[in-house]
């Protein structure tokens, strides 16, 4: 149930950023009297879909075809990858999600009064569905070599997407109405513990790699208080659960201790500096 909610939590966030600037793009032709230009648009998504979902296929295949310690290997980078995408993208949109309307416009009018072919606003629409879909298939397989659980995944991840799509057309309707700096603020937090988990989680699978070899002491070994097996195995329904949110183990390595709160203490401060910061602009 945890990679359900996970993948569907990432597939709604990224679809309704890629969802937002294309429903964007879609309005300004719109009020342009452009709308003859929709065709190159909606060709530049599916193109983008298409390529997204053309590399998670060949990851699937390559990496399952490999011995087990590059498999490792391969899920430690691919899981840095990521959360370096993961982290650039919750703080950009923690940044721009009140003025990135404004910031498109702007940049739509100027390029329209350069060119009316509208080859610009083809290229916008496309980077943004094929820039969300490969930080979301990045993530996904992360999670995945981590944890297992395809199917579950691969649902949560089309009803994420279906969600967003809806929410997106709804909004380009103008039918509902939402606060997109509180919705990409709370989605933000969670997601910079699950990338916190993902990113000690990578290391273990570089360890596993034979690359990591750093601090693969167990805590339990400085003091019991850090062996939680018997309280929370890991292997229990919660224990599967808050590994799939969070990257719990119940006999952490120094390791996992030390990058885990070395991504989520900096990461979370400057994301939430930066959100109390906006609301006393505001």
């Amino acid at each position: 149930m945890q990679h359900f909610l996970i993948a569907l939590l990432i597939m709604l966030r990224e679809g309704l950023e890629a969802a937002l600037i294309v429903g964007i793009v879609a309005g300004f032709l719109k009020q342009a009297g452009k709308t003859h230009l929709m065709p190159k648009v909606w060709g530049g998504v599916a193109l983008a879909v298409a390529l997204c979902f053309g590399v998670g296929f060949v990851l699937l295949k390559t990496v399952g075809e490999i011995p087990q310690k590059q498999q490792e290997l391969v899920g430690g980078i691919i899981g840095l990858i990521a959360v370096a995408m993961l982290s650039w993208m919750i703080l950009w949109m923690n940044k721009a999600a009140k003025s990135m309307k404004q910031e498109l416009h702007g940049s739509m009018q100027a390029a329209l009064a350069k060119s009316a072919s509208g080859w610009f606003l083809v290229s916008m629409a496309f980077l943004a569905v094929l820039r969300e879909g490969l930080e979301s298939v990045f993530f996904l397989f992360a999670v995945f070599t981590q944890r297992g659980a395809l199917s579950n995944m691969s649902l949560g991840a089309v009803a994420g997407l279906a969600v967003a799509v809806v929410i997106g057309f709804l909004i380009y309707q103008g039918s509902i109405r939402i606060n997109l700096a509180k919705f990409f603020r709370i989605t933000g937090v969670f997601l910079i513990f699950v990338a916190a988990g993902l990113f000690a989680g990578s290391f273990r699978a570089l360890h596993e790699g034979g690359v990591w070899n750093l601090w693969q002491q167990r805590l339990y070994e400085y003091s019991s208080a850090f062996d939680w097996s018997k309280v929370l195995d890991e292997d229990s329904p919660l224990g599967v659960m808050l590994g799939g949110f969070f990257g719990y183990v119940h006999q952490p390595t120094v390791s996992d201790a030390v990058l885990y709160f070395a991504y989520l203490v900096p990461v979370l401060a400057w994301f939430l500096l930066g959100s109390r910061k906006k609301v006393q602009a505001a």
